[in-house]
């Protein structure tokens, strides 16, 4: 996938509007707004300026902060001191388990779930797995529906698998996913392009714990070790988005409190993904 560093355009700039007027428009067009002889006592425009001041306090923002990029590949949070957990693949047998490991540690995740892969998502647990992931505070983002290479497939199904996994998730909880990873990574420009028309943020990772490698007993703690090695001890100067599944057994049981016991104690904090790129838990979510 083509990477980019969020954030990629500035914000709109504001039009300038004259103090004390809240409505321009009923100026003619060719004509200056009217000037203001000033009074015996105080000027009037003190008086008009210091009205408009007390209700811009009052007034909500006029231009909304510009959120994450759309159709381009974020790996990087937006500020420091935060690790951002992700889970891939699931819900699956062991994503209950999780989830009471990360209530436990009061912290909160991201999940991009599939409509179809190791487990149907409308068959149980699912449907109450994903319930709970958005109760509890969880991000939720699309991994498609069935796990497919995203750069293999026509544009038309493309939308597909992004709009079946959207049609399940409002069938089970009464949402969409506006976050999305592409399978495998793999998001070329044609793809990147679909996932622009549809509204995704489209999150790559900047650490990967290979855990799909490390199943094992024996083997988990080779992605452990891979987690600290990468984590810099300076959280004031780094932060990350994670990799790992949620589908493999030895990632729940053993290497999740081990990344969040080893993140607490380098002074990290570990957030969602929305929560890493500034966006707000009301912008997370379609309708």
């Amino acid at each position: 996938m083509r990477q980019v560093d969020y954030p990629v355009r500035p914000p709109p700039r504001r039009q300038a509007v004259p103090c004390g007027l809240t409505d321009i428009s009923s100026f003619p067009a060719t004509q200056p707004p009217p000037t203001h002889q000033p009074t015996d006592t105080m000027h009037f425009s003190t008086v008009v300026g210091a009205a408009a001041l007390a209700t811009l306090a009052n007034a909500s923002p006029l231009v909304r902060r510009q959120g994450p990029a759309v159709g381009q590949v974020i790996s990087k949070c937006t500020q420091n001191g935060v690790v951002a957990l992700t889970f891939d693949d699931g819900p699956f047998t062991y994503t209950s388990q999780l989830l009471d490991t990360l209530a436990a540690n009061n912290v909160k995740a991201t999940f991009f779930v599939n409509g179809n892969n190791w487990g149907n998502i409308e068959t149980a647990p699912g449907p109450d797995n994903i319930r709970r992931m958005k109760a509890e505070g969880h991000l939720i983002g699309s991994h498609t529906y069935s796990h497919p290479d995203l750069s293999t497939l026509s544009s038309a199904d493309r939308i597909s698998q992004m709009t079946q996994l959207e049609d399940a998730t409002r069938r089970i909880a009464g949402f969409a996913p506006k976050y999305m990873r592409a399978p495998f990574l793999s998001c070329d420009a044609a793809c990147l392009s679909d996932m622009a028309s549809l509204g995704y943020h489209v999150i790559d990772t900047s650490l990967d714990t290979k855990d799909y490698e490390n199943d094992t007993p024996e083997t988990t703690h080779i992605s452990a070790e891979k987690f600290n090695n990468e984590l810099s001890a300076d959280a004031a100067g780094n932060s990350y988005i994670v990799l790992s599944h949620d589908v493999h057994q030895q990632t729940v049981v053993s290497l999740v409190q081990k990344m969040i016991d080893n993140l607490k104690s380098k002074g990290y904090r570990a957030v969602t993904v929305g929560e890493c790129l500034g966006d707000a838990p009301e912008n997370w979510y379609k309708a």
